[in-house]
């Protein structure tokens, strides 16, 4: 999906940019080896030389010679591994190290796109979401569940707010392991500030790290860019900016994993309900799973929503209810847990 120029060259650079520090970062382990180790220059020089040969040898069409010259090449990778064990290094110390392996930080592989170079143009189109920066903080290693009580039980769920987090962070972590294969949908709901937006981030992280699209916005960010593609192509907006809307929304029908965060605090009516249906139902019918969070209890959601939207909702979604008691102000209440 086309990009302004600025905007495309500006990731071609930054993969650039990974691959210079990629070698740099190689050379100076090399340098810093062959001080402690000079075996192993003396090993990859001589691997060096029998490669030339090799290619010499090939250029000339003698085949037999070939094998012994591969073969000895074996022989001294072997070597130069068993080298690096015995001195503690992994045999890939003297390999590069790339932001992603699959496409060896290229922004290409199989003659198409990586999942990095897509998930970098979502970052571009969607800057506001921060996603990013937001995992970062907010994670599975970083959860804490010292804010949910163990001292009560909820008439709704019949657990306390502790048991009900761990079941819920348990199905967390099982939708992440089963993205792949079950293409599931979860609807996390709730009072405010019991940690719904924290726990989609902590899945969101997760799906980033293994190699998945994730775009994150609120409703009412979603509802903007659904907006702008339904009405400004017949409006005096240029082309280019209509342009970008359309790869938003292609992106928000298509991405791996698409998280509507609040939902219900946006102004509903018939537009509203409308684009949410068409939203909900293409990523469906495409297989693509989608996380929506909102303060709205079950009956709130079905008396806002059209009849449409909550039997898809209700029938494709799983429900998870998050209880307790506002974390932001039992922060603010209480000091920090060293």
């Amino acid at each position: 999906m086309p990009l302004k120029n600025y905007q495309y060259n500006s990731i071609l650079r930054r993969y650039d940019a990974r691959r210079l520090e990629s070698h740099r970062r190689l050379e100076e382990r090399r340098r810093l080896l062959y001080e402690q180790l000079p075996e192993l220059s003396e090993i990859d020089s001589e691997i060096s030389r029998g490669s030339v040969e090799c290619a010499k040898r090939s250029l000339r069409g003698e085949a037999g010679a070939l094998e012994g010259l591969r073969a000895r090449n074996e022989e001294l990778s072997a070597r130069k591994d068993a080298i690096l064990r015995e001195h503690g290094y992994p045999a890939d110390y003297l390999e590069p190290e790339y932001h992603c392996p699959d496409c060896r930080d290229t922004g290409y592989m199989d003659g198409g796109k990586c999942h990095c170079f897509r998930q970098a143009v979502v970052d571009v189109l969607y800057a506001q979401s921060n996603v990013r920066r937001a995992v970062e903080e907010e994670n599975f290693n970083t959860f804490s569940y010292r804010f949910y009580s163990d001292s009560y039980t909820d008439e709704t769920t019949h657990q306390t707010p502790l048991a009900n987090i761990q079941r819920v962070v348990a199905s967390a972590k099982e939708f992440v392991a089963n993205f792949d294969t079950l293409h599931e949908n979860l609807l996390i709901y709730g009072n405010t500030g019991v940690g719904k937006t924290f726990l989609s981030n902590c899945i969101a992280g997760e799906l980033l790290a293994s190699g998945h699209t994730v775009i994150y916005l609120t409703a009412f960010q979603l509802f903007d860019i659904l907006e702008h593609y339904k009405f400004d192509r017949s409006s005096s907006n240029s082309d280019q900016s209509y342009e970008e809307t359309a790869d938003r929304f292609s992106y928000i029908l298509d991405c791996d994993l698409l998280i509507i965060d609040d939902l219900g605090t946006e102004l509903t009516n018939a537009f509203i309900s409308s684009q949410l249906y068409l939203c909900i139902n293409e990523r469906l019918l495409g297989q693509k799973s989608t996380i929506i969070s909102t303060n709205l209890s079950f009956e709130q959601l079905k008396n806002t929503y059209s009849e449409r939207i909550f039997s898809r909702i209700t029938s494709s979604y799983t429900f998870l209810k998050i209880i307790g008691d506002d974390i932001r102000i039992q922060k603010k209440l209480s000091p920090p847990v060293s």
